[in-house]
């Protein structure tokens, strides 16, 4: 039951109606959330944005293999295994034609380093004396950086079951001569054996802990099917500036702050409760944001603004639904029932048709392209809640709390 204070007609009764204070408590902790996210969270920025490196890679034939489709896709998943190790934000990866992989690393500026983690094969081989191949890197079920016993560079290996029966019965047919280990035909080191290895082992000859790293990290990633020429390789500056980022920022202010006076100029008290929901609905957006680690670029951000004009929109249609109900009669408490109830279906399908947009975009676009759809998206589904459920809830309190000094300023 609500808890109700008698005044005397509709507009001396105050009621606080079952439920409202656990909705704003749950709307509280929403935001406190929201607010925590925000400032413990980074934000990831884009290529235009930060910069970073961008490498253009083109599939080859080989005399076994041949550079077809499923062999470039086989390679793009590698890549994006790989990728993902080094604990790159959101990176872009991308087929384009058929043959050629586009990749783009935002904050990565060590061309070099790119290059040799993405495009390199990593095909690597086991080879006793007589140059058969005992394994290769497809029998290793983990490998890791590590030191040898001279503190020297090295990765070590675990088998895969297959792996460790032929790596057993290797070595126990080669003790006392060398089993060479080769990268890409690259001799890494030649040990001689001296005793049965079963399911662990160590590569050495590496030279640094971060070819060590490198190399550990391509080898729990797979090799790639077929060979990767890198056909272009640049270091990307943020393609805007910061002035022109900090333009884009008071761009942002501004329009914000036309839209928060226009709807206290034009709506009064509603359209206060609607600038607070549009307030709560930027901090869920952004946290949304940081939590899902997308990157944001200038594509990003205007669909975030545009966003913000849609959200306000809904807004809009719901407070003109609520006077079309005072105007035919009815008492505030019940026009404020009927005008969320007529402009919800009007709201949801337009927000289902941008969102559908939204989702194209995001599935057949690529790069910033898919920055705007994410963030457009995020910002589609913010609105819904902030527009249907907080901005109603606010209306709601104020209203039970005295119907005849807040109605009129909905104004019929």
């Amino acid at each position: 039951m609500g808890l109700c204070k008698f005044r005397g007609g509709e507009g001396g009764t105050q009621c606080m109606r079952p439920g409202i204070i656990w909705r704003f408590v749950g709307v509280a902790i929403i935001v406190v959330v929201c607010a925590l996210a925000i400032w413990k969270l980074p934000i990831n920025l884009g290529l235009d944005l930060r910069g970073g490196t961008r490498l253009v890679l083109e599939a080859k034939d080989t005399e076994t293999v041949k550079a077809d489709d499923d062999a470039v896709n086989r390679a793009k998943e590698v890549i994006e295994r790989r990728v993902n190790q080094l604990g790159v934000a959101e990176p872009v990866i991308y087929r384009q034609g058929a043959r050629r992989i586009i990749v783009e690393l935002a904050g990565v500026k060590d061309p070099h380093r790119a290059r040799e983690i993405v495009g390199r094969t990593a095909q690597l081989e086991f080879r006793d004396e007589r140059g058969n191949v005992i394994m290769t890197g497809n029998d290793l079920k983990t490998a890791v950086a590590g030191y040898d016993q001279y503190s020297r560079p090295a990765v070590n290996f675990e088998l895969s079951p297959e792996g460790a029966r032929k790596f057993e019965k290797a070595t126990l047919e080669n003790i006392g001569r060398r089993i060479a280990i080769y990268l890409d035909e690259e001799l890494l080191s030649a040990p001689v054996v001296q005793n049965v290895i079963k399911d662990k082992g160590q590569i050495t000859g590496l030279g640094s802990m971060e070819k060590a790293k490198d190399l550990s990290m391509m080898l729990r990633a797979g090799a790639l099917p077929v060979p990767l020429e890198v056909l272009h390789s640049e270091v990307l500056e943020p393609t805007l500036g910061q002035e022109a980022v900090d333009q884009s920022k008071v761009a942002a202010l501004i329009g914000a702050s036309l839209v928060v006076m226009f709807m206290l100029f034009v709506y009064k008290i509603p359209g206060l409760v609607a600038d607070i929901a549009l307030a709560i609905y930027a901090m869920i957006v952004v946290a949304a944001l940081v939590s899902l680690k997308a990157v944001l670029t200038l594509p990003g951000i205007a669909g975030l603004i545009l966003s913000v004009g849609m959200a306000v929109d809904a807004n809009v249609i719901i407070f003109e639904r609520i006077k079309e109900e005072l105007r035919s009669g009815k008492r505030i408490r019940a026009a404020i029932e009927a005008g969320f109830s007529r402009a919800f279906g009007c709201i949801l399908d337009s927000n289902i048709t941008t969102l559908i947009t939204a989702g194209a975009l995001y599935a057949f676009g690529s790069g910033a392209v898919r920055g705007f759809a994410v963030t457009l998206g995020l910002g589609i589904l913010a609105s819904m809640f902030t527009a249907v459920v907080v901005t109603k809830l606010i209306l709601v309190a104020i209203v039970d709390r005295n119907p005849e000094k807040y109605g009129k300023y909905f104004g019929a």
